[in-house]
C-alpha cells in the first residue's frame, strides 16, 4: 500500500496502542496493542510496529504524520515515562519512523481532544447538572497513573490545557481518609492524589485499610480488589473501592472549581469502567458536590463516565486533523 497514511498511538504505563489513520479516519482493522512490561526498550516496540505494518498491512511507505499521546510530560526533546522504564528522544523517533511531521502530546491532552468528539452513547451521566457548551470541560482518569486536562472553548473552536494535575497534594476530607494518609506517609515523603487514584493507588488504599482494620491484606493486584469488591467477597476490598470513589469525587469537584468546568467533568481512564455499576451507585457524586459554600455551584455541573476505550487514539487522530486544518 503506497497511499498516504498517518500513525497515532496512546502509550501509557501498562499498554501501548497504535492505529493507522487514512484521510482523517482511523482504520480499526489496523490496530496494534503491546504490553509495556514485555518490552524493556521503547524503540524495540517501534521496530516491531513498523515491521508488522509492513508485513501484515502492506504499508510499505513511511507515515506522513505521527501523533503519539504519552503518559508523561511531553514538552521536551527527551521523553521519559512517569510510570514505566521507557524513554525516547523526539529526533531519534522521527528518524526511525521517517515521517514528515511528529507530534508528541500528553495522553490526557489526547483524551481532551477525544472528549470533543464523543457521542451520547459514549457517556454515562452521573448525578444532576446540565452542560453549558460554551464553558470549560475538565477531564480526569485513573489508570497506571492519574491524568488531568481541560478543554477551553472559544470562538474558533477550543484549546486544550494539559497538566500534571494528578500529582497535586492529596487532601483528605474524612477521618478515615486522614488515617489512610497517615499510613501512606510511612511509605511516601509526599502523598499526591495519584498515590490513591491509580492501579497502584488502589493497592495503597487496600493495604492502609487492612492495617487500620487489623487484618491481613492478601490481594496483590488492582483487578483482584475490584473483583472481590464487586462480588461482595471481601469487606476491605469493598471499603477500598468505596473510598476510591469518594476520593475521585473530591478530586473531580476540585477540578470543576479550578477550571469553572460548567461544560462538565469527564471521568476517563482504564480503571473506573471496570466497576461501572459500583461507581454509579457510590458516593462519588456526593463527594463531588461536598464543597461547603460551593456545593450549590457544583450541583449545576454534570459529571460523566466515558465508556469509549480508545479515547486516546481518537484524540491523537483529532490532533492531526486540527493540525492539517
Amino acid at each position: 500500500m503506497t497511499t498516504s497514511w498517518d500513525l497515532v498511538a496512546d502509550i501509557g504505563g501498562t499498554n501501548a496502542r497504535f492505529s493507522v489513520v487514512h484521510h482523517g479516519e482511523r482504520r480499526d482493522s489496523i490496530h496494534l496493542n503491546y504490553s509495556v512490561k514485555d518490552y524493556p526498550e521503547f524503540y524495540k516496540v517501534i521496530e516491531i510496529v513498523i515491521e508488522e505494518l509492513r508485513e501484515f498491512s502492506g504499508l510499505t511507505s513511511a507515515p506522513n504524520q505521527v501523533c503519539f499521546a504519552v503518559a508523561c510530560p511531553a514538552d521536551s526533546e527527551s521523553i521519559t515515562f512517569t510510570n514505566s522504564r521507557w524513554k525516547f528522544f523526539r529526533e531519534d523517533l522521527k528518524r526511525k519512523l521517517n515521517c514528515r511531521e511528529l507530534y508528541i502530546i500528553n495522553d490526557f491532552e489526547a483524551f481532551a481532544h477525544g472528549v470533543s468528539d464523543l457521542a451520547l452513547k459514549d457517556l454515562l451521566s452521573i448525578g444532576s447538572g446540565l452542560a453549558n457548551p460554551e464553558k470549560p470541560k475538565a477531564i480526569l482518569g485513573a489508570g497506571t497513573g492519574l491524568g488531568v486536562a481541560a478543554l477551553m472553548p472559544h470562538s474558533c473552536g477550543y484549546e486544550v490545557i494539559s497538566s500534571e494535575g494528578g500529582h497535586i497534594d492529596f487532601a483528605p476530607v474524612t477521618d478515615l481518609q486522614i488515617d489512610v494518609l497517615r499510613h501512606l506517609l510511612d511509605s511516601y515523603q509526599r502523598v499526591s492524589f495519584e498515590r490513591l487514584l491509580s492501579g497502584k493507588g488502589m493497592l495503597n488504599i487496600y493495604s492502609a485499610l487492612s492495617e487500620i482494620n487489623g487484618v491481613g491484606h492478601s490481594l496483590e493486584h488492582p483487578s483482584e480488589v475490584v473483583r472481590y469488591a464487586v462480588e461482595g467477597r471481601d469487606p476491605i476490598a469493598i471499603q477500598t473501592l468505596e473510598l476510591f470513589c469518594e476520593v475521585m469525587g473530591s478530586m473531580a469537584g476540585n477540578l470543576a472549581l479550578t477550571y469553572g468546568a460548567k461544560g462538565g467533568v469527564f471521568i476517563a481512564g482504564g480503571i473506573v469502567p471496570r466497576f461501572e455499576n459500583f461507581f454509579v451507585n457510590s458516593r462519588f457524586r456526593h463527594f463531588f458536590e461536598k464543597k461547603g459554600r460551593f456545593s450549590e455551584y457544583l450541583q449545576s455541573i454534570p459529571t460523566y463516565l466515558v465508556s469509549r476505550p480508545d479515547l486516546g487514539l481518537v484524540g491523537a487522530a483529532k490532533k492531526l486533523m486540527l493540525n492539517q486544518g
